[in-house]
């Protein structure tokens, strides 16, 4: 009996680990639009995003703030995928690196 009892604890320890966190608020997790990383809190709004073309040819926001990058898919307002064909596959287009100029086809 003692080893049911322990096996039923631990299933549900592990279900419940599982299990995300809100904010109050509805929403999930921590907040994704601050830069939590080792050189400060940033507000990522105020940074500058590039756009990277993967190999498919879709486009990808990309932010280099010196120490940490960040590259999420650039979605249109119904979810999928933004394929403009700004610069080839592979390619990034637009300053999305800190204090560096313009950078025009310059691939990862």
């Amino acid at each position: 009996m003692n080893f049911a009892k322990l096996t039923l604890i631990l299933s549900a320890a592990v279900a419940l680990a599982g299990c995300e966190v809100t904010d109050g608020l509805g929403r999930h997790g921590p907040d994704k639009s601050l830069d939590r990383g080792i050189d400060s809190d940033k507000n990522l709004g105020n940074l500058q995003a590039g756009i990277w073309v993967d190999p498919n040819g879709c486009d990808h926001w990309i932010i280099d703030d010196g120490v940490e990058g960040y590259l999420s898919a650039r979605l249109d307002k119904y979810g999928k995928p933004v394929c403009s064909g700004v610069a080839a596959p592979t390619m990034v287009v637009g300053d999305f690196k800190q204090g560096s100029t313009s950078i025009i086809g310059d691939p990862l």
